[in-house]
């Protein structure tokens, strides 16, 4: 029998918005540190840190014991996947080469004998127009380029700044989950799988759809929720800080 696989997202590691359970970075490390020597595969589905830019002699300090946790699990041969978010896009190979974690932008996974698929959910619902557009704007080669001339101490309080300001107007948007089961349901059909794992909106669910299962863990700031896979099946569950 397989080991068991976890899956989590939206943590939005750097900062603590009212209501989020206290240090819960710090158990975040503690729920990595417990799953290692037993689990399979841990799959962060995006917005692992409310920002995160690489340069090329500078890492967040911030996050060292998160790093290090992460490192370990990978050396006790659990299979470590951190796809991107739409606060956390902009990967290098920091992940991949000092941590082993791969890094996706979306991904198709063979677990217990189910083929999962896993991404984000950033621009996938209908209603994300105006996200999508934004998004082409952020990611664009120049304005990546620009914002790599900052010195990172200030392009981490801009971003912080900007993902406060972001979060406020978030707080009244209205999440249309059947837009995303609608395209979870597609996208289990085009893929050929049996599981769509999906983050970013921060509901907690299972759903059943036409063509499978949509699931999401929900997210790891007021209630530290993960989804397991045991035996081809999931069950979601909250981790005890």
């Amino acid at each position: 029998m397989s080991n068991p696989a976890y899956f989590i997202s939206d943590a939005h590691l750097g900062v603590n918005p009212p209501g989020a359970v206290p240090d819960r970075e710090k158990a975040l490390v503690r729920f990595i540190e417990s799953i290692k020597g037993r689990a399979s595969h841990l799959v962060i589905v995006g917005d692992l840190f409310e920002f995160w830019y690489e340069y090329s002699d500078y890492v967040c300090r911030n996050h060292f014991d998160l790093f290090f946790a992460l490192h370990e699990l990978v050396k006790s041969g659990c299979e470590v996947h951190l796809l991107q978010g739409n606060h956390d896009f902009a990967y290098g190979d920091f992940f991949p080469k000092s941590i082993g974690v791969q890094v996706h932008k979306e991904i198709v996974v063979e677990i217990q004998g189910k083929r999962v698929f896993f991404r984000h959910g950033d621009g996938v619902a209908k209603s994300d127009f105006g996200y999508r557009i934004m998004r082409r704007v952020l990611d664009f080669p120049l304005n990546r380029w620009l914002f790599r001339q900052i010195h990172p101490d200030w392009g981490m309080a801009l971003a912080r700044f900007v993902g406060r300001n972001s979060r406020r107007v978030g707080e009244s948007r209205v999440i249309k989950m059947d837009e995303y089961l609608h395209w979870g349901a597609r996208m289990l059909r085009k893929n050929r799988c049996d599981y769509c794992i999906l983050g970013h909106h921060h509901v907690s669910g299972i759903w059943n759809v036409e063509n499978g299962v949509v699931a999401s863990s929900g997210e790891w700031i007021k209630k530290l929720t993960y989804l397991q896979m045991e035996a081809g099946e999931l069950t979601l569950k909250e981790f005890e800080a």
